[in-house]
C-alpha cells in the first residue's frame, strides 16, 4: 500500500506514457498513479489499461470526455484522492519534463513540515533544460509579475510539479477555484498561501519534452496574465479562516 498519489493529466501521450508509469513505480518510495485522459485520440488511454493488470491496485485511470483543462483535471483527481484517504497528493507531468526521482524529494518536504512542496526552476538560479530563451525569460518574469501583484513569496510562481500534504486539499474550497490553464498553478499556490499553509520550494532541474506536443497557447498565457490580478482582486473578498 502507498500513502502517496501522483496524479498525471493526459491528451495525447502515446509516446511517454507507458515509460512515465514504469519510472516512477521503479521508484523506491511507493506511489501510486492516477491518470485524467480528457478522451486522447491516440490511444494514450489504452495504454495506460493495458499496463493496469501488470500494477493492478497500483496504477489508476479516470476518463474524460474531450479536453476540459489542466486545472479541472486535477480538480478531478484531487477529489478522487481525497475520497481515497491518501496522505501526499502530487501534480507531475507525463512528459518527463518533471523528473520522477524528484517525487521523493517533494514527499520528504512535506513529511519535514511544508504543506506544499513546489519542485522549483528558480530558487536556485534558472534551471531549465532544453528551453528557447524567449520562453525561459518568459517563465522567469512570469513568476516576478505574480510575485508583485499577489505579494507572494514564490520564485516559481507558475511551477506544475508539487506535492500537497491532505490538509491542504481538503480546506481549500476547490469548487471555487477559478482558473483551468497555467493560472491555476498560480491560484492553488496563492490560495493555499492565504489560507496560512506553509509553501517551500524544492529546487529541481526542469527538462522540456522530447517526445510528444507541448499544450502551451497564447490563450493560456493571456488567461495567466490577466487571471493574477483577477486573483488578487477576488482575495479582497474571500474568507480565508480555516475553521469557517
Amino acid at each position: 500500500m502507498s500513502d502517496s498519489l501522483v496524479i498525471i493529466p493526459t491528451y495525447n501521450e502515446k509516446e511517454n506514457i507507458e515509460k512515465i508509469i514504469r519510472k516512477v513505480f521503479s521508484l523506491t518510495q511507493p506511489f501510486h498513479v492516477l491518470i485524467i485522459d480528457d478522451g486522447s485520440p491516440d490511444g494514450t488511454a489504452e495504454i495506460v489499461k493495458s499496463l493496469q493488470q501488470e500494477y493492478e491496485g497500483h496504477l489508476f485511470i479516470e476518463e474524460r470526455a474531450g479536453k476540459q483543462g489542466l486545472g479541472t483535471a486535477y480538480i478531478y483527481g484531487f477529489n478522487w484522492a481525497l475520497k481515497h484517504d491518501y496522505a501526499y497528493i502530487f501534480e507531475m507531468d507525463a512528459d518527463f519534463s518533471h523528473n520522477p526521482d524528484d517525487l521523493s524529494r517533494l514527499r520528504e518536504a512535506c513529511v519535514n513540515g511544508a504543506d506544499v512542496a513546489v519542485g522549483s526552476r528558480y530558487v536556485k538560479g534558472v534551471n531549465v533544460v532544453n528551453w528557447p530563451m524567449g520562453r525561459v525569460l518568459m517563465s522567469y518574469f512570469a513568476s516576478m509579475y505574480v510575485r508583485m501583484i499577489t505579494r507572494i513569496n514564490i520564485q516559481d510562481a507558475t511551477a506544475g510539479f508539487k506535492c500537497y500534504r491532505k490538509i491542504v486539499l481538503e480546506t481549500i474550497p476547490l469548487n471555487k477555484i477559478k482558473f483551468v490553464g497555467y493560472a491555476f498553478q498560480i491560484e492553488m499556490k496563492f490560495t493555499a498561501i492565504k489560507f496560512g499553509f506553509k509553501v517551500v520550494e524544492v529546487p529541481i532541474i526542469f527538462t522540456d519534452r522530447t517526445e510528444g506536443t507541448s499544450k502551451m497557447s497564447t490563450r493560456i498565457f493571456r488567461e495567466a496574465f490577466l487571471g493574477v490580478i483577477q486573483m488578487k482582486v477576488w482575495s479582497w473578498f474571500r474568507n480565508y479562516n480555516r475553521e469557517s
